[in-house]
């Protein structure tokens, strides 16, 4: 299927143009596939995936409230989320090429910084609420 745009012609995709249930459940299967892919494929996901397998259920143990526990949890799936885009990145700068190229290190070395970030958030969210905890 094409469109014409302003005299030019663009391959259209065709699930695009799916809408309501198919749509989603289009969205669900893609998701699914990801984050199964993620498990088998990328080793810094499942050390992550492992490390929210333990954090997770670690916040439903202190008595906190309900905006701390989500602030816990919030900042270990933050985490997963980040690494997904990570991964993301690196895929696609390897699918263009796996020479060595100083804006590829760049782009890869800028997800590693995120995924960083991510984690130090996730420690400092962990270490504040635990530490006011004993303390208070």
């Amino acid at each position: 299927m094409t469109e014409t745009n302003a005299g030019a012609t663009t391959e259209r995709n065709p699930r695009k143009g799916r809408r309501g249930l198919a749509r989603a459940w289009d969205a669900t299967q893609n998701s699914w596939n990801g984050l199964v892919f993620a498990v088998r494929e990328e080793w810094a996901f499942r050390q992550e995936l492992l490390l929210a397998a333990c954090l997770i259920p670690l916040a439903l143990l202190p008595p906190f409230g309900t905006v701390e526990r989500l602030m816990l949890i919030g900042s270990v799936v933050l985490i997963l989320i980040v690494e997904f885009l990570n991964s993301s990145i690196e895929a696609a700068i390897d699918r263009i090429s796996l020479e060595h190229h100083g804006l590829s290190k760049r782009a890869k070395d800028y997800g590693s910084a995120a995924v960083t970030l991510a984690l130090l958030v996730c420690a400092l969210v962990w270490i504040t609420l635990i530490y006011r905890l004993l303390a208070g």
